[in-house]
């Protein structure tokens, strides 16, 4: 693309050492500068993009754009926010792919990875070829991706919802992440439709504050072109988002709630250990996912489906093919006599639908194994330390991620939350070892904070671990000794 072209787009404020100049890529990482690309210099939480122009420019990067004249002979266009230029040279440089791709978003602090299975599985029994943008995984005309972030920094947005157009897809299910939003990710992205899931306290060490975080969701649903929305009014932010979408009345609203006064309640909801049972405003739907929690997230994707005219018979379909979702309330089976699940629930409010969930499975009683990352919100540790207490009959404390933080100090800052006495075991395989040995039949051992991840962020490095390989290990264990 000529130069001049994303100059029109960006309208920059200068443009210093005009050349007439193709642009053949677009990259934000010295890393992937290929010859000819235009480098954004960007500010991030470790380094400047600024101080990199120059390994940029002897990479192959033929412009910059900047928030300041920098001493490096390329033309440089001057922006206000690097940031938010990338995301709009981005949408041009792929040919707003978003416009012709039918994006089902979903955003929320907890239910985002499951609903956007579902709706992956409800637009591909509609036959409308979808791809899927998530934590666990990417999907580009049928080929899986490992997910580097949830929500991709723009240019990798951009350049992945462009090849699943050249690859034959026709929509796709994203989830929608408040960092996506707040640091300008999803800016140059249509959604079709998205959902509202819930919003409970997480990422405070990027938002600072629960208004803060919650502004960043809403974003998504009032500024520029507001897209049709589904919104679940069963949750406190919920029922703000969607009295201020009514009093706007800029878009289509459709408001779901597990109870209550909404457009989509359940005539009736049956929960088993083999899922559940709903009948929902004519539809009778059967989804092998276990708890409550995830009849909420068939609620939202079917009100996401609503809002794009998809067919009953496709979303019945589709949310009965859902067996499972890596990582989330996944059971682990070797034959034991007791269940055991690992589920990515890191927050406290998830944590105690998981164990709300978990509660009305058991036959005995309910065993957790939990912890908190490092480098994260400090504020929910000791919240989290008060809703595996409250939710579980036994409870043990480990090591999450603690990346550069010193894992006894973390257990220590989440301790200050409970209010007896806690099981303590920091090394993590210990205490998963631990749980299962103290399982009996008819108890239910929940795996809880890192579900679908197969690594330990550690101060020293990463290493591998899978919760659900070393509680398989230790079941299997047992079984010999039996």
């Amino acid at each position: 693309m000529d130069l001049e072209r994303l100059i029109g787009a960006l309208a920059p404020a200068e443009v210093l050492n005009p050349t007439a100049v193709d642009v053949v890529d677009l990259a934000y990482d010295t890393r992937s500068v290929a010859p000819g690309a235009l480098f954004f210099c960007v500010r991030g939480q470790r380094r400047d993009g600024h101080e990199l122009a120059t390994d940029a420019v002897e990479a192959g990067a033929v412009a910059l754009v900047v928030d300041h004249a920098l001493d490096v002979a390329v033309p440089q266009l001057v922006v206000p926010d690097t940031r938010a230029a990338m995301a709009q040279a981005a949408a041009e440089f792929f040919g707003h792919p978003s416009q012709e791709l039918t994006i089902a978003g979903v955003t929320g602090t907890n239910g985002k990875t499951t609903t956007t299975f579902l709706l992956f599985a409800i637009l591909a029994a509609a036959a409308r070829r979808p791809g899927l943008l998530g934590t666990v995984e990417v999907r580009v005309g049928g080929e899986r991706r490992p997910a580097l972030r949830t929500t991709p920094e723009a240019i990798d947005l951009q350049r992945t919802l462009r090849e699943m157009l050249d690859a034959g897809d026709r929509s796709c299910a994203m989830e929608a992440t408040s960092h996506g939003s707040e640091l300008g990710r999803l800016s140059g992205t249509r959604f079709a439709a998205i959902a509202f899931t819930n919003l409970s306290q997480d990422h405070l060490d990027l938002h600072g504050t629960m208004e803060r975080y919650f502004d960043a969701k809403r974003r998504l649903f009032v500024e520029g072109e507001p897209p049709p929305a589904a919104v679940n009014v069963g949750d406190e932010y919920g029922r703000r988002l969607a009295d201020e979408l009514r009093r706007l009345d800029r878009a289509p609203l459709l408001t779901f709630a597990y109870e209550g006064e909404a457009d989509l309640v359940p005539d009736s909801v049956e929960l088993s250990p083999c899922g559940a049972r709903i009948g929902l405003d004519g539809l009778e739907l059967e989804s092998p996912l276990l708890g409550r929690f995830n009849v909420e997230n068939v609620l939202a994707a079917v009100a996401v489906a609503r809002l794009l005219e998809i067919p009953d018979d496709a979303i019945a379909q589709g949310i009965a093919s859902v067996r499972g979702v890596p990582g989330r309330f996944e059971a682990v089976d070797e034959g034991q006599p007791f269940l055991v699940v690992v589920d990515y629930s890191h927050k406290p409010d998830a944590l105690q639908s998981a164990l709300a969930a978990a509660r009305g499975l058991a036959e005995g009683r309910v065993i957790c194994v939990f912890g908190c990352a490092g480098d994260r919100d400090r504020g929910k540790r000791p919240l989290m330390a008060r809703a595996a207490e409250e939710g579980s009959d036994v409870a043990i404390l480990t090591s999450d991620n603690p990346r550069s933080e010193d894992p006894e100090a973390i257990v220590r800052e989440v301790l200050t939350g409970a209010s007896g006495d806690m099981a303590v075991e920091v090394d993590r395989r210990k205490a998963i070892e631990r749980a299962i040995e103290l399982a009996q039949p008819g108890d239910f051992v929940l795996v809880a904070g890192k579900g679908h991840e197969t690594y330990q962020e550690l101060r020293d490095g990463t290493i591998s671990f899978d919760d659900r390989e070393v509680a398989r290990e230790a079941l299997r264990r047992q079984r010999a000794k039996a």
